[in-house]
């Protein structure tokens, strides 16, 4: 086994705690989006809101925005986060809901003011039960088609695990659930790696896009993605990205 292929081997042993790709910092690089989605989120949320964050990951962008921690609830559903959650943001006193199925069972109906979701899973119903009449809704998603092209280089079967999240599904199913759709934008932004063992790493810790991935059985296609990336310096697959901001409309008698 030569050094390259060990180095690849200790890259799918590295782990990840809650969804922080900092061991990637300056081995990829992504395009800007078209718009902000922590921006977004600051628009729309104010001071005194009650908000709830879907599969908040180890609390990490969510608490870049310092809100009041008596009025933030966050919901997760991997156990190592979890755990994490409570070691850090349960104790400053910011309600945590767990969430394994991922359908919002624990969280109250009509309580929240905005409901945020960054590429957490959308249960639109019970995203518009949670919300009381009024209330904003604010999401970024990996859009179905996310990374297709390499996930179909490493396997040539490979189906997207979550064909129907699409701006234009999500959209009507959002409205069937009785959002007033504000506003709607879809893009692909390139994400280029610059070196095979970033490509491993990332293969590694996202198994719904890579499923089956094993070092051992893909080290041809390893060898190939170093070849293609000894010519131009990197090897470049695109994400796949919509954002919906809406508001949910009051009963109607």
């Amino acid at each position: 086994m030569t050094a390259l292929e060990r180095s690849w081997f200790e890259e799918a042993q590295q782990s990840m705690h809650g969804w922080d790709f900092s061991h990637l910092a300056g081995r990829w690089q992504t395009a800007d989006l078209p718009w902000d989605y922590a921006a977004l989120v600051r628009e729309h949320l104010s001071a005194d809101d009650r908000w709830l964050d879907i599969d908040t990951g180890g609390g990490e962008l969510m608490g870049r925005f310092n809100h009041q921690p008596a009025l933030t609830a966050v919901t997760e559903g991997w156990q190592p986060n979890i755990e994490l959650l409570k070691q850090t943001v349960v104790k400053k006193g910011i309600t945590l809901y767990q969430d394994a199925a991922e359908q919002l069972t624990a969280v109250p109906n009509s309580t929240f003011d905005i409901v945020t979701n960054s590429h957490g899973a959308m249960p639109v119903k019970r995203i518009a039960e949670v919300l009381k009449p009024g209330g904003r809704f604010v999401t970024q998603q990996v859009g179905a088609t996310n990374n297709y092209a390499l996930s179909r280089f490493f396997d040539e079967h490979y189906e997207p695990a979550y064909p129907d999240n699409q701006l234009l599904t999500v959209m009507a199913q959002m409205q069937a659930a009785g959002f007033e759709i504000l506003r709607a934008e879809q893009a692909y932004a390139a994400l280029s790696f610059t070196d095979v063992g970033a490509i491993v790493y990332y293969a590694t810790v996202i198994p719904w896009e890579f499923p089956h991935f094993d070092v051992a059985r893909m080290l041809p296609k390893l060898h190939q993605l170093q070849s293609l990336l000894a010519i131009n310096g990197r090897v470049t697959t695109f994400e796949d990205r919509f954002m919906i901001i809406a508001r949910k409309l009051a009963r109607r008698d």
